[in-house]
């Protein structure tokens, strides 16, 4: 069974953590105490921010310019879709639309106690 953790080229590290014992695929690092969830993201190599860019595709697009001139562009815009990017390492992580909200790993694990 393959484990599908993620390798960080630049740190060396993969991105899991277990707490005390190693986990079944032996990688990852081993803390000996049960962390924050702050601590927990760092630990686990995803204390990273994600960002929308703008997604082009290469190709050789020709259009009217306002003075009737023909345009030529190497690199054509594509309309509402966006490349989500890691922006440590600026991995591609998708593409999603206009629409989409990224909510960041540490907004993810910041728990609120309910009253």
């Amino acid at each position: 069974m393959a484990h599908n953790l993620n390798f960080n080229k630049q740190t060396g590290l993969y991105s899991f953590f277990s707490v005390k014992e190693k986990a079944w695929h032996g990688l990852g690092q081993i803390v000996e105490n049960y962390p924050t969830s702050a601590e927990a993201i760092k630990h686990a190599g995803l204390d990273y921010e994600v960002i929308k860019a703008p997604l082009f595709t290469q190709g050789r697009a020709m259009t009217i310019g306002n003075g009737g001139e023909i345009v030529e562009a190497d690199n054509i815009l594509i309309p509402d879709q966006f490349a989500t990017l890691r922006t440590d390492n600026n991995t591609v992580l998708g593409v999603v639309g206009k629409d989409y909200h990224i909510v960041q790993n540490r907004e993810a694990f910041t728990f609120s106690t309910l009253l």
